[in-house]
């Protein structure tokens, strides 16, 4: 059992989370922008739908900038199986919750279902610090590609899981709530997984400081370091610019063209189908040839270019050609950036690296939350015209990082 890889046990952590992720994708923003909405009541303006949708989308991230680096920071001490466990426990309660909470129509108990699994959500940086521990210069890339691809397959499957669901007239007694039990099942199902076939990959332990703020501390450390302020800034760039548009896509969608939880889980999932190929594919391949650092030169000038064009189509089925472009050059950014990062960390600081990466995504996908609810209650477009405008930002500053 000592010798067991701990790659397949990652993979599938991954994928049962994503999947969990992309299930809810096509529910959060119908809870408030569609005109049947089941928490708020039939009279509010756009303004305050707007505004509340990004408050509630702003507060899982806020609380992961404070939890995410404390986990990583822990995993270094302690290990990064129970620290992964203890992040799961924190999205098990919060989905029960978030449930509850659409069918009571309790909007305090709605944010703080999300606060909390938002503060104990660090899972992702605790499984890529695994990855860390054990990848080699030669497999990083690769490793790194096959998260990607787990993230691809979770919203796949995911968001056309969550818009049927989520649809009474599949069975009558779906509803609102039912995507979160069944995330909750699947987070549990996750837990049992990880208990019994995830191997602990920390065995060189470090006493890492753990402070209630110490996303304040990595920010001052992303931008102090010579060697990783411009790689972190370019990280909150592209966190920015990519959040943006994540975020507020489905109520575009919904503004425009008045689409159902259905079509938008549609959409997706023909875009996770797109970003799995190109990280369980396309980048594998892509390695043998060209340099993390050289991939990024083009993946990002085009990821940002692919964000604009989603404003061009006045169709619905125009978007099945234009998002695989960015399901493309997200696939190939997203984990060339993270073999960087993790390649300027020691391998006693692969969890406190990823933290501080961590909270650069956290503040990446906070910011953003918050202005484009006040953004998209002046024009729908200007969320995603946004996000396109720093992903590009952050291609100059790439381009004056020394290799």
């Amino acid at each position: 059992m000592k010798d067991r890889s701990p790659v397949g046990a990652i993979f599938l952590t991954v994928f049962l989370d994503m999947l969990g992720v992309g299930i809810i994708i096509p529910v959060l923003p119908a809870l408030f922008m569609a005109p049947d909405t089941s928490i708020l009541p039939s009279g509010a303006s756009h303004y305050d739908r707007s505004i509340l949708y990004g408050y509630l989308t702003a507060i899982y991230p806020a609380f992961q900038f404070f939890g995410a680096p404390m986990l990583g920071a822990l995993s270094d001490r302690f290990g990064r199986k129970p620290m992964l466990q203890m992040s799961l426990i924190g999205t098990l309660i919060g989905y029960l919750l978030f449930g509850w909470a659409i069918l009571l129509k309790n909007l305090p108990l709605l944010f703080f279902s999300r606060a909390l699994p938002g503060f104990t959500g660090g899972n992702i940086s605790i499984v890529m610090s695994a990855l860390s521990d054990i990848a080699t210069p030669e497999n990083r890339t690769k490793y790194f590609g096959l998260v990607g691809m787990a993230f691809g397959l979770g919203f796949i499957l995911g968001p056309a899981l969550g818009g049927v669901l989520a649809d009474s007239s599949v069975l009558p007694w779906f509803d609102h709530a039912t995507p979160f039990w069944f995330t909750a099942i699947l987070t549990l199902v996750n837990m049992l997984l990880v208990q019994r076939n995830f191997p602990e990959t920390n065995l060189t332990r470090r006493e890492t400081p753990v402070s209630l703020f110490v996303g304040f501390s990595n920010l001052g450390k992303a931008f102090k370091s010579v060697n990783l302020r411009q790689i972190f800034a370019v990280s909150l760039l592209l966190s920015l610019g990519f959040s943006f548009f994540t975020q507020f896509f489905s109520v575009y969608l919904i503004q425009k063209f008045a689409v159902s939880e259905k079509q938008i889980g549609l959409i997706f999932g023909w875009v996770g189908i797109w970003l799995a190929f190109t990280q369980g594919f396309t980048a594998r391949k892509l390695a043998k040839y060209a340099k993390p650092n050289q991939i990024l030169r083009w993946s990002i000038p085009l990821l940002a270019l692919a964000v604009l064009a989603t404003l061009a189509p006045n169709q619905l089925w125009l978007f099945y050609l234009v998002n695989p472009f960015i399901a493309t050059f997200q696939g190939l950014t997203a984990p060339n950036l993270t073999t960087i990062v993790s390649t300027h960390a020691s391998p006693q600081e692969q969890g406190e690296i990823m933290g501080i990466n961590q909270s650069m995504v956290s503040v990446g996908q906070f910011i953003p939350a918050l202005a484009a609810g006040y953004l998209n209650s002046m024009h729908g477009s200007f969320p995603i015209l946004a996000g396109s405008i720093f992903i590009f930002c952050a291609w100059p500053i790439y381009l004056m990082i020394r290799d």
